[in-house]
């Protein structure tokens, strides 16, 4: 370990210790080193409320469009058109504002019927057995169904992608991902899909993408180039799988260690709804981003020049006290307002209200046919990458 601050404290985003419980190291960065360097891998971080929520909504000085991953930034790979989290206005907007087309909230909230018969396909089965696994059984499967149903791709390939896009978000202990990030590349699975889909059109949201007009950056008014939607597709599968499939699994994996609380919601299913805000605020499934800093900035009266790197510590920022009083208890009648966990800004999640909904449900129906749960800590396995937080396994007894 190589101590690069005043006061002492190391944050290592590799580090599978300290991601395993990032919260102590993350406390003292508040309070030691609100503006932290790490000289071994070269860049800066916030870990405040407000140091975060000011960095996000300042786009022209921590840019995305190198990229909003550390190895990504430094890797300095090509990033694909249509990769809306690593772009920048004016481009980030048109494309931005072409999803959102199909992409509404009111168009989620429609799938809810069918994001609860998935749930019921996966629990019924398990119900008598005596345990199951938040992840495998139900958190892997359930947002892979929806995305897919959404994009049109068969319920025989979903298996296969997502195992592909988890391979590319996965960790070596200590060591980042190499030069050519590898969950870049997984998007190339949906090449086929694209020309296929263009050929064969249906009532899906590749299609939509596929047969959407509008005017580019250079005044032309056309549809997305193949490159564009793959850009699209492949964002859509990897955030919104990934991200929902960690939430599921901290839900079981927090509410296993409040019992009470998970009482209070058997009893009163309408606290769901703020259990799920109080979940994602206080185990965030995506705690850390980066940004290229375009130009020079102070921050708590040090530079930071022009061409770093910061790291925003959204995860951190959601328990940050100056902002959530005893941030870190957990608590479902926390009057939560606002947290970090879908980012802030331009770049404020377009897939929320689809997490919302997943999560939502998914605790629901889990709640619905187990109102108890331990969780198997001795064969529980956590996922290993850099952005991405929670857990790969997460097997439970049940009453």
């Amino acid at each position: 370990m190589t101590v690069t601050n005043e006061s002492g404290v190391y944050y290592d985003p590799y580090d599978f210790d300290i991601d395993a419980d990032p919260y102590p190291v993350w406390k003292r960065l508040r309070d030691e080193a609100p503006l932290y360097r790490n000289e071994k891998y070269e860049f800066f971080a916030l870990s405040r409320w407000d140091d975060v929520d000011k960095a996000m909504l300042d786009w022209k000085t921590y840019i995305s469009g190198r990229g909003s991953v550390l190895e990504i930034i430094k890797s300095g790979v090509e990033i694909p058109p249509g990769s809306i989290l690593f772009e920048d206005p004016p481009t980030h907007d048109i494309h931005r504002g072409l999803l959102s087309r199909v992409f509404t909230p009111k168009k989620m909230q429609a799938l809810e019927p069918q994001v609860r018969a998935y749930c019921a396909e996966v629990l019924d089965p398990l119900v008598g057995t005596g345990d199951f696994d938040f992840v495998k059984d139900l958190g892997k499967f359930m947002p892979m169904r929806v995305i897919g149903m959404l994009l049109g791709i068969p319920e025989e390939d979903q298996e296969a992608i997502r195992e592909q896009i988890d391979d590319g978000l996965r960790l070596e202990d200590g060591v980042p991902n190499e030069t050519e990030y590898d969950a870049l590349r997984s998007a190339e699975v949906f090449s086929d899909y694209i020309k296929w889909r263009a050929e064969h059109p249906s009532d899906d949201l590749m299609t939509e993408l596929l047969n959407a007009e509008f005017e580019d950056e250079h005044g032309t008014t056309r549809t997305l180039t193949h490159d564009e939607i793959l850009g699209y597709i492949g964002l859509l599968s990897g955030a919104g799988n990934e991200t929902t499939t960690r939430l599921i699994g901290f839900a079981g994996e927090v509410l296993g260690r409040h019992p009470d609380q998970r009482a209070e919601l058997v009893a009163d299913r309408s606290l769901v709804n703020n259990a799920i805000e109080e979940l994602l605020r206080y185990e965030a499934p995506s705690p850390v981003q980066s940004r290229y800093v375009a130009k020079d900035v102070e921050v708590h009266g040090q530079s930071v020049p022009e061409g770093s790197i910061m790291v925003l510590l959204n995860g951190s920022a959601n328990r940050d006290e100056r902002h959530f009083p005893d941030g870190d208890s957990f608590d479902i009648h926390r009057d939560i307002g606002r947290h970090q966990s879908f980012g802030y800004g331009i770049h404020l999640c377009l897939g929320a209200a689809l997490a919302r909904l997943e999560g939502r449900i998914a605790l629901d129906e889990v709640l619905q046919r187990f109102p108890e749960w331990e969780v198997d800590y001795d064969t529980a396995r956590r996922a290993r990458t850099s952005t991405v937080r929670g857990w790969e396994t997460l097997p439970v007894r049940t009453a």
